[in-house]
């Protein structure tokens, strides 16, 4: 018989992990990508345990091989310094079966494109509609593409935060939500600081973010309370004004943030799905990752649940050239949004309430706050994680 067809719609991350599972489970699959090449410049990605988990579950071992690290230490320091919670990343290891581990985000999202088949992944393909007549194979159509369009037995739609498909399918559907801060990313070069934690630093209303990654180099990030909108003249120079006076390494990681250009410090407001969505799934189309439910930063499970997303689709579809019935697609999405909704909604609720604690603006209600956390046992801290790491396991395949 002729293997089924999947269109995804988005060469992120969460896209690309779904072709790359749906290919191995003899899908053909085709992905359509609205930008006119692969992205050079970017930020890192923290892999947790969880999404290491469903790389392993499908086959893919891109992140260990872009040049990954693994730091010794994770935890959250006061604007001084002081480390609030912190824990060895051998603990988690123990505790969870391997440790996480920080890539670069553009050159993993390379890797997981190689592990396509040739002229999978269709750059300046951007999707303009899916056709989906309820029953019957829906239709994507691409800007300058053919006019019948790409016939498909499944759309994965991977189109992001701001997805086109989420709103012209749930246009009753709230939207975004903005949660009072932007952000800054950044990748720099400082083999000689030999920066051996993952540390996210909190003050009022203002957060630094250090992670390393391999070859001596460190994802940076910083977030700040501000309007919607608001953008530096110079975030190099914003940064340094901002975080400046802040503990070691930080100062000499804005020296070096200083000697890149202007371009190369990413900044973006940050927002997050206002609601759930009522469903993942409509027909035969699938939503994934920002797209189905788009969360704060603030876990770092952003990616890693894009990741789970696809394997848990994959897992639960038929094989793509096997002999099943017209239904099997239909049932296994909604199996799909039984088995992803209410995790993937806790954890975007979770991000939204630590997101706010490292927020807090008042000298009070921060030192409060620090107090708290430093008086957490660490065994308390380690059960927070375990429905992170700990709480995903990939289905076996149908």
């Amino acid at each position: 018989m002729t293997r089924r067809h999947a269109v995804v719609v988005g060469a992120g991350i969460g896209g690309l992990t779904a072709a790359i599972a749906l290919h191995r489970r003899g899908w053909q699959v085709t992905v359509c990508e609205r930008a006119p090449e692969p992205p050079v410049t970017g930020a890192g990605i923290g892999l947790a345990p969880n999404a290491l988990r469903a790389l392993d579950a499908i086959g893919v071992d891109a992140a260990r091989t872009v040049g990954s690290a693994v730091p010794a230490v994770m935890g959250v320091r006061s604007r001084h310094g002081r480390w609030l919670v912190r824990m060895a990343t051998a603990d988690m290891a123990a505790r969870y079966g391997v440790a996480p581990v920080a890539v670069p985000r553009p050159a993993f999202t390379a890797a997981l494109a190689a592990a396509l088949p040739p002229d999978t992944v269709r750059h300046g393909a951007a999707v303009t509609a899916v056709d989906d007549p309820g029953g019957r194979r829906p239709v994507v159509r691409t800007a300058g593409g053919a006019p019948e369009g790409l016939s498909a037995d499944l759309v994965v739609a991977a189109d992001g935060i701001r997805s086109p498909l989420r709103t012209a399918f749930f246009p009753d559907h709230p939207g975004l939500h903005y949660l009072g801060e932007t952000a800054w990313r950044t990748i720099v070069d400082a083999p000689d600081l030999r920066i051996p934690a993952m540390s996210e630093t909190w003050g009022r209303g203002e957060r630094f973010g250090v992670t390393p990654l391999a070859d001596g180099r460190y994802y940076l990030y910083a977030t700040a309370a501000a309007p919607a909108g608001t953008r530096s003249a110079d975030p190099r120079t914003e940064l340094r004004d901002r975080f400046g006076s802040w503990h070691d390494p930080i100062p000499a990681l804005l020296d070096r943030i200083g000697r890149l250009a202007p371009a190369d410090v990413l900044q973006n407001d940050l927002h997050d799905l206002a609601a759930p969505l009522p469903r993942l799934h409509h027909g035969r189309i699938a939503w994934l990752g920002d797209a189905a439910h788009a969360m704060a930063p603030n876990l770092g499970q952003g990616g890693c649940q894009a990741i789970e997303d696809a394997a848990v689709l994959a897992g639960l579809l038929p094989p793509g050239d096997a002999d099943a019935g017209p239904e099997a697609v239909p049932a296994a999405l909604a199996a799909y949004t039984a088995a992803r909704r209410d995790r993937t909604d806790a954890v975007r609720v979770r991000a939204r309430r630590v997101g706010r604690l490292g927020a807090l603006r008042s000298p009070l209600a921060a030192a409060a706050r620090d107090l708290a956390v430093l008086a957490t046992p660490t065994r308390l801290a380690r059960r927070g994680l375990d429905d992170l790491f700990d709480g995903f396991r990939p289905p076996e395949p149908a």
